[in-house]
């Protein structure tokens, strides 16, 4: 419906001047039926030219009834989608003038005495200091397969999956990551191919809003198809339904790993 909305806004101009020539053939029919009525004195002549009177004014209500909505897409409709749709980050203005100082405490009465007997003073030369880095930890994304089929597509910034990655063996519902952008943004599919969609692709999810970081895009659950080898991936569209980017890994739908049973405790 969004796309529709947005194909209307672009071809307007296009559909006045189509009703535009609409009106006038219609209008031209009417007169013409209109002298035809005056120009016979039969009765089946006069009620075959009220009947074309009757339609000529039916279609030119009609075609201008298509303007309104016409205009009214273009200059309500239209504007209000994108504007719900329009989520650029919003950043905070910045203070940059005033005082930002903290005040300091004045000294207690008498002052602070100090013991500095056990203090030992070491010069430390800062270049010799070793400092712990902390080691970023990757995100788990489960079990990669070897020997997987390359990736297709996947623009930076565009179209990326991150989960599911290519190869990954999946057996339970996982969050879909990625990015799903382009200009003109319309809508992204998630799509998949192999032995339950009858090796066609199948669209699993549609949404309405772009990606432009990486985030959860959906969730996949795997439990309704057949256990094998499949294609998944994120198609992205603009307003006139073009594909503009897209995403595909391989993945592999398997059965759920079964998790062992403790044993219990002897009598």
């Amino acid at each position: 419906m969004t796309s529709l909305v947005f194909l209307v806004e672009q071809l307007a101009t296009g559909l006045y001047i189509l009703l535009a020539v609409g009106v006038i053939f219609s209008w031209r029919s009417w007169r013409r039926a209109r002298f035809d009525y005056r120009a016979t004195s039969f009765e089946l002549e006069r009620d075959l030219a009220r009947f074309h009177q009757g339609n000529a004014v039916t279609a030119i209500i009609l075609l201008l009834e298509i303007a309104v909505i016409v205009l009214g897409i273009q200059w309500v409709v239209a504007p209000t989608v994108r504007e719900l749709f329009d989520i650029a980050p919003q950043v905070d203005e910045v203070v940059t003038d005033g005082v930002f100082s903290t005040p300091t405490p004045a000294p207690l009465d008498g002052g602070v005495v100090f013991d500095s007997s056990g203090i030992v003073l070491r010069a430390t030369d800062p270049a010799q200091q070793v400092l712990a880095t902390p080691t970023l930890t990757p995100t788990l994304v489960g079990t990669i397969l070897p020997n997987a089929p390359p990736t297709i597509g996947c623009e930076p910034d565009r179209a990326t999956l991150q989960i599911p990655a290519n190869g990954m063996q999946v057996f339970e519902p996982i969050p879909i990551v990625g990015t799903a952008y382009t200009d003109d943004f319309s809508f992204y599919r998630i799509e998949l191919k192999g032995p339950g969609t009858f090796d066609n692709f199948a669209v699993v999810q549609e949404h309405i809003v772009p990606v432009f970081t990486t985030a959860e895009l959906g969730q996949f659950v795997p439990a309704p198809y057949i256990r094998g080898e499949y294609e998944f991936r994120i198609t992205v569209f603009d307003i006139t339904t073009t594909l503009r980017a897209s995403c595909l890994v391989n993945i592999t739908i398997t059965d759920p790993v079964p998790t062992p049973t403790p044993l219990g405790a002897g009598g």
